[in-house]
């Protein structure tokens, strides 16, 4: 760890977060090592992304991708995808380049689930590009094997050879840097051997499972190929237990909610990429008050051209009335740090608490777009949406600093990827 000690908290909460040489959090109160000045800033728990797709950040605003059926954006992005070739060398730029912006934006985690992969890729080059570029920005990864169509089999020992690469069983690091996670993309591409064989899988590893359910096409397919809903097919499959989390659950019934909350799943909130899509608002509200823990994700380029989790969180916010009750700012930054964090299995993550990991973001609100702000944490989401912190801490070390990324130059990034797909696209 490049730095430890204390980041002192100035202001109304008058107190201090001390991080140990382990990277968790010590007290609070100051106890040697480095000081980071957060004078006049707010200091929250770094923010945990728990929907991302990090390679679609090379794939953003693409033509014929906005505002579209699902149905049709789906072959546009494959067509997309086919003509660059998606190699570990894309996914290292693109992760590269959706990390760094994501620390840029005061998220210290993200789950990216990865969900294109070559006709039969049985190593771990992507999912080991994709670390990589974690390691080298500071962030923390949760790395889901994910499945669209691909063959049963194929996707299983892939991710049985990931998870036996890169994670000890459990599916966690002892550092808490990295996670594996399996996920089919949903039962409008996968059917129940993928399931099933993905459930084997994470039963032997120790691994979380992930999917997505109930967006539109979602909503569709599973009426028109198996005459069912999502969710009875998810519960017949063996999906609908604890250790799963849903993305989207865009279209839900009331009787649907107390089936999740019954079942004890998580849920991922994804608006930045539902509302602008049209494919629908989750009722966020009636899920968390059913006890159904939220979560927040921003899902990837290709449906939300921005990975900024605080202004998604704003979003949310902003919609809830259209679908249940209001949700207050204090509740939605309890989805983007808390709630995504349970929904991965790690309550060591998402909150400022002694024994957590150290991760926390420094928001200066002392600029013209806070001024007058009564209430300054809700001030973080009603004011200044593509706001970016001045501090981010993981495991106690300072990855961006007065608003610059530490540990790589952004535009030595930025290039990488501009440089990679132009050659490519040649």
């Amino acid at each position: 760890m490049d730095v430890t000690g204390a980041v002192a908290v100035l202001g109304s909460t008058s107190r201090e977060v001390s991080c140990g040489d382990d990277g968790r959090v010590a007290g609070f109160a100051a106890a040697g090592g480095e000081v980071l000045d957060a004078t006049g800033c707010v200091v929250t728990p770094g923010l945990v992304n728990a929907h991302h797709h990090l390679l679609q950040t090379a794939f953003r605003t693409l033509p014929g991708t906005r505002g579209v059926p699902m149905a049709q954006w789906l072959p546009t992005m494959a067509a997309a995808y086919g003509a660059v070739g998606v190699d570990p060398e894309l996914a290292h730029a693109a992760a590269s380049a959706g990390l760094a912006e994501a620390l840029l934006c005061g998220v210290t985690t993200v789950a990216d689930h990865h969900l294109t992969w070559p006709p039969t890729d049985l190593d771990v080059g992507i999912a080991h590009g994709v670390a990589a570029a974690a390691t080298q920005l500071g962030a923390r990864l949760v790395f889901v094997r994910g499945s669209a169509r691909d063959d049963p089999g194929t996707a299983a020992a892939s991710a049985d050879a990931i998870a036996g690469a890169l994670v000890p069983h459990g599916g966690v690091t002892s550092d808490g840097m990295l996670q594996v996670a399996v996920g089919p993309a949903g039962v409008h591409s996968d059917g129940p051997d993928t399931f099933r064989l993905m459930a084997e899988v994470a039963a032997a590893r120790g691994l979380r499972r992930r999917t997505q359910a109930n967006e539109q096409v979602d909503v569709d397919v599973a009426a028109a190929r198996y005459g069912r809903r999502p969710l009875e097919l998810l519960d017949d499959w063996g999906w609908l237990a604890p250790d799963v989390t849903l993305a989207h659950l865009c279209g839900v019934t009331d009787a649907e909610v107390a089936r999740l909350a019954a079942a004890g799943v998580s849920a991922t909130h994804a608006p930045g990429c539902d509302l602008p899509m049209g494919w629908g608002i989750a009722p966020v509200a009636a899920l968390a008050d059913a006890g159904v823990p939220v979560g927040l994700g921003t899902s990837g380029g290709g449906s939300n051209d921005a990975g900024h989790l605080l202004a998604d969180a704003r979003l949310a916010m902003q919609v809830a009335p259209l679908v249940g009750r209001a949700l207050s700012a204090e509740e939605l930054l309890g989805f983007a740090t808390r709630g995504s964090a349970d929904g991965l299995g790690r309550p060591d993550l998402g909150r400022l608490e002694v024994g957590a990991r150290a991760d926390l973001v420094c928001w200066d609100v002392t600029g013209v777009a806070d001024v007058g702000v009564a209430d300054p944490v809700a001030g973080l989401l009603w004011a200044s949406p593509g706001r970016r912190p001045k501090h981010v801490v993981v495991g106690g070390r300072v990855v961006v600093r007065d608003g610059r990324l530490v540990t790589r130059d952004e535009t030595d990034v930025a290039d990488d990827l501009r440089h990679l797909l132009g050659a490519r696209r040649r």
